[in-house]
């Protein structure tokens, strides 16, 4: 019986979704759970798995259309089944039985006995090794990721005919989201590779086969030279691709037909047909160029890069002769081209100015990416148009009004200098600026609790939030996303410092929950990570106020000193910014917060959570 696949309930308001993309086609055979496609809703994007497996046999809902909570969006069956019935099915086998009039060209009985030495391996003979012997344990490739799907093989770390053990690791696989090795799942010996370096295959796919030795030792040369054979009768045509196969004397029948196989020696590229079928002259060949990484080298010529980590480079302008691999024998992989990027940006420009050049024009090109959208039209994704929508919603509820204040820091930065080593070492987080301000924000809306709370005109009343849920704004390639701290008034620095990296590593990646998008009392936004000074960011409704953190700057300011009176120094200032609901929140109410959060900051008494 068909299956259908509904659109099921993606968070508590969530009451429609918009198709993003379709990851199966219409007779795409899907697992279960494996991913079928994308949806797009106010909340968060997501996939949606297939709930049992079979064959895709029918989309009801076309990408780009907005479909409600419990919608049909597809349909899942077996092979040859039809979404409104079985009948048509019936019926399309039924004429299948017309090559029985096939006996009268007798070509099929005098094919029959050869199939008994032959035609076992011509079946096999479009694959890459021969899986006629090859009877063990398959490895397949294994899910990677909540959204990973396919990955690359960088490199096999064993070949056919090496013996491996249990968990030893046996390749590497490259995927969009990270690099890593498959191991193997069984003690034994490679008898057979499915996959070449630099292949893309599926989740679930078949990589390797694992078995005994004795099997490999049984199949012998001969299994090579038959796999050799079956492959020079590909190229030479189907006609010949029977008859020289078979070497034993009931094949005296075909031998007119021998003349064609005679061109295929001309050819004889052996060495050509072990790359993907026999286990010693692979190694040959690529030994030299992937094998044999060379170990301290950065991106030379003798280190292998995936396809992957070469358009990502080339992407983020890294210079792959500057990357020190992390991987197996020194390769490089993705996340150290992306902390190189991160190491880049981070770069003093202090550096001598014709190293300093170099790097700014290159940074100043735009991506492929980019001029490819130079005069095009595009349509706007569902979270762009929701967030455009909340924006000019939130502008026309509420009266906005911004307060900014100049905070010194500089006590701040020297408790986080001494301390953020041990701090990432401790608790696997970085300790950023941002959890300070969160704790100073939190003690404050203890104290000011109208800040923390949600006004209703038409009923006229006002509602106090029972604690404090701080939402961070997290900026995505999706677009902005405001991942909820609960209960953030429960933690302490380190507890916020965790949560804060975990909320935009799951906004970031993808993985984010609709329940972590929703709830949020009061929000911080820092638009200072690139740069910027001071805004006057928009509130997100139903809230009353959002706090903006500004770039960190080093600038003179005039200090009191108890032996010296004033006197000028350099500090590490950076402006806050409260964008505040008047209906709600007078100026002198807002003044008093932001005021409360400087002096909270500027004491820097944060010294005894730090071990300072």
């Amino acid at each position: 019986m068909p299956t259908s696949v509904t659109l099921p309930a993606l968070g508590e308001s969530v009451t429609e979704g918009t198709v993003s993309r379709w990851l199966k086609n219409v007779g795409d055979t899907v697992a279960a759970d494996e991913p079928l496609l994308e949806v797009s809703t106010d909340k968060v994007d997501t996939e949606i798995p297939s709930p049992v497996a079979g064959v895709l046999l029918e989309i009801k809902a076309e990408e780009d259309d907005t479909v409600e909570v419990g919608a049909e969006l597809a349909v899942i069956g077996e092979e040859g089944e039809q979404p409104d019935g079985d009948s048509g099915s019936g019926e399309e086998a039924e004429p299948e039985p017309e090559p029985e009039e096939q006996p009268e060209s007798e070509p099929e009985p005098e094919e029959q006995p050869e199939p008994e030495p032959a035609e076992p391996a011509q079946q096999q003979a479009p694959a890459k090794k021969s899986s006629g012997p090859a009877q063990g344990t398959e490895v397949t490739l294994p899910q990677l990721g909540e959204s990973v799907t396919e990955g690359t093989v960088s490199r096999w770390l064993k070949q056919v005919g090496d013996p491996i053990d249990v968990d030893e690791p046996l390749v590497e696989i490259s995927t969009d989201k990270v690099d890593t090795e498959v191991p193997s799942p069984v003690a034994g010996t490679v008898l057979e590779l499915r996959a070449e370096e630099d292949d893309t295959v599926d989740v679930g796919a078949v990589l390797a086969i694992i078995g005994d030795a004795e099997a490999l030792e049984d199949s012998g040369t001969s299994d090579a030279q038959s796999v050799e054979e079956i492959e020079d009768q590909a190229e030479a045509g189907d006609e010949g691709g029977q008859e020289p196969i078979p070497a034993p004397d009931p094949d005296a029948q075909d031998k007119p037909a021998e003349p064609e196989p005679e061109p295929e020696p001309e050819p004889e590229p052996e060495p050509e047909a072990p790359k993907p079928t026999a286990a010693k002259p692979a190694p040959k060949e690529q030994a030299p160029a992937e094998n044999k990484v060379a170990p301290r080298a950065g991106g030379d010529d003798s280190t292998y890069v995936t396809p992957l980590v070469r358009k990502l480079a080339a992407e983020r302008g890294v210079d792959l002769a500057s990357v020190k691999g992390t991987g197996v024998g020194g390769r490089i992989r993705k996340q150290d081209v992306i902390a190189a990027a991160e190491e880049a940006t981070k770069a003093p420009a202090a550096a001598p100015a014709a190293r300093a050049k170099a790097p700014a024009r290159t940074k100043s090109e735009p991506s492929a990416e980019v001029l490819a959208k130079r005069g095009t039209t595009e349509k706007l994704s569902r979270m762009r148009l929701t967030i455009a929508r909340r924006m000019v919603e939130s502008l026309q509820v509420s009266a906005q009004l911004t307060a900014t204040v100049e905070v010194d820091l500089t006590g701040v930065s020297r408790l986080r200098a001494a301390a953020k080593e041990a701090f990432k070492a401790q608790h696997g987080a970085s300790l950023s600026y941002l959890p300070f301000i969160t704790v100073a924000t939190v003690e404050a809306l203890r104290h000011f609790p109208k800040v923390n709370a949600t006004i209703d005109t038409d009923a006229k009343t006002v509602t106090y939030a029972d604690a404090e849920h701080i939402g961070i704004a997290v900026d995505t390639e999706r677009g902005l996303m405001v991942p909820v701290i609960h209960h953030a008034g429960d933690l302490n620095l380190s507890g916020l410092a965790k949560r804060i990296a975990e909320q935009a590593d799951k906004a970031r990646t993808g993985k984010v929950l609709p329940d972590d998008l929703v709830g949020g009392t009061f929000t911080i936004t820092n638009y200072g990570s690139t740069g910027t000074l001071f805004d006057t960011p928009i509130i997100n409704q139903p809230q009353v106020a959002i706090l903006g953190t500004g770039a960190m700057v080093k600038r003179p300011l005039v200090v009191s000193d108890p032996e010296l009176g004033d006197v000028i120094a350099v500090r590490d200032v950076m402006y806050l910014s409260l964008t505040y609901d008047h209906r709600l929140v007078d100026g002198a109410d807002a003044s008093r917060f932001l005021a409360a959060i400087k002096e909270r900051l500027e004491e820097a008494d944060f010294g005894a959570e730090l071990g300072v």
